[in-house]
């Protein structure tokens, strides 16, 4: 049970990604070249009911967080199937919107194109799993404005807290901070790093306790403040 300060919805939605075995632990090389004591594969949440677990997480927390959008985008590929899903829950709790996703390659035949699904339009939700280095919100940040609509804002799974890299480089920001103060977008995550440590925090005596002082570590390196 969650204890005073907690997020309950982020506890058990750590909770649900340990026993899905999407959040795992040992030591893996990131995309910025960090050996990490944690790593998170959304692509894991691979059969129908993790999915629509994942959706109700995310639905949740983007009503909760009073974000205003008038319909998901979900980048190629990992978004796909998140915007689709969580259209689905949305929709199932009562609001229902429009969403469309890219591919990375045009179509040259049919209806052409690299837009699939509603017309894009509006404010823009755009759902997707982790940030890196906040690239890929900047490709849908241009496809959605390519399209005349306003990239409003990203809802993601996890918050890794981390400090970006630019040019090989670590900077003094995280990308979840780079895309919500200098892109302007309103950023929601269902759990953040922090919320990984109070759940580690919570079993000290056992299997999963033996990785709380790795990640802590690795949050003192490379950890910013919100």
């Amino acid at each position: 049970m969650a204890g005073a300060g907690q997020d309950k919805l982020a506890q058990d939605f750590v909770r649900f990604a340990v026993e899905a075995g999407v959040l795992r632990f040992g030591q893996f090389r990131t995309k910025a070249g960090r050996d990490s004591p944690y790593f998170f594969n959304a692509g894991l949440f691979d059969d129908g009911a993790k999915l629509g677990r994942l959706a109700q997480f995310y639905a949740q927390r983007i009503l909760a967080s009073g974000i205003e959008f008038d319909m998901l985008f979900g980048p190629a590929y990992k978004g796909i199937p998140l915007a689709a899903a969580v259209a689905i829950e949305l929709a199932r709790l009562g609001r229902n919107v429009p969403f469309a996703y890219n591919r990375k390659e045009a179509k040259d035949h049919g209806e052409g194109g690299t837009l699939v699904g509603a017309k894009v339009a509006g404010r823009v939700l755009i759902i997707d799993d982790v940030m890196s280095a906040g690239t890929a919100a900047r490709e849908s940040i241009a496809i959605i404005e390519a399209a005349g609509a306003t990239p409003h804002a990203v809802a993601i799974a996890l918050d890794r807290q981390e400090m970006a890299t630019e040019n090989g480089q670590d900077v003094a920001h995280s990308a979840v901070q780079y895309v919500r103060d200098r892109l302007g977008l309103k950023v929601c995550a269902i759990a953040r790093l922090a919320d990984l440590l109070e759940y580690l925090a919570q079993h000290a005596g056992d299997a999963l306790g033996a990785h709380h002082a790795q990640v802590l570590a690795y949050r003192q390196r490379y950890g910013v403040d919100d």
